[in-house]
């Protein structure tokens, strides 16, 4: 029975997974940066509840846990920042090169 149940968790996550790329594909470079500053908000409240369930556990090894989820919730967000900020740097205009000649005083 144990057994059985097992497979369909495994089932239901392999499927899941399959769908969840089918899906992440779809989406237009234009919509992927506002669901990564969605996302990159959502791990900033995973790090605040690592944050304060681990303030209050009195057990070694849950406190060591909490310790590596609070460093891999911190690595996390601040890539995912990172990652977003780079995405945005890619639609700003660059500014053309300055003239040389007549403009900077020079002799033409």
């Amino acid at each position: 029975m144990i057994l059985a149940t097992g497979v369909v968790w495994l089932t239901i996550f392999v499927l899941s997974v399959f769908v969840g790329i089918e899906v992440i594909s779809k989406v237009s470079s234009t919509l992927h940066t506002p669901l990564m500053s969605g996302a990159n908000a959502i791990h900033g409240i995973i790090l605040l509840g690592a944050i304060l369930v681990t303030g209050t556990t009195d057990n070694n090894i849950a406190l060591a846990v909490g310790l590596v989820a609070i460093v891999l919730a911190a690595v996390n967000m601040v890539g995912g920042f990172v990652v977003t900020d780079r995405m945005l740097q890619m639609f700003t205009r660059r500014r053309p090169p300055p003239k040389s000649g007549s403009d900077q005083g020079g002799v033409a």
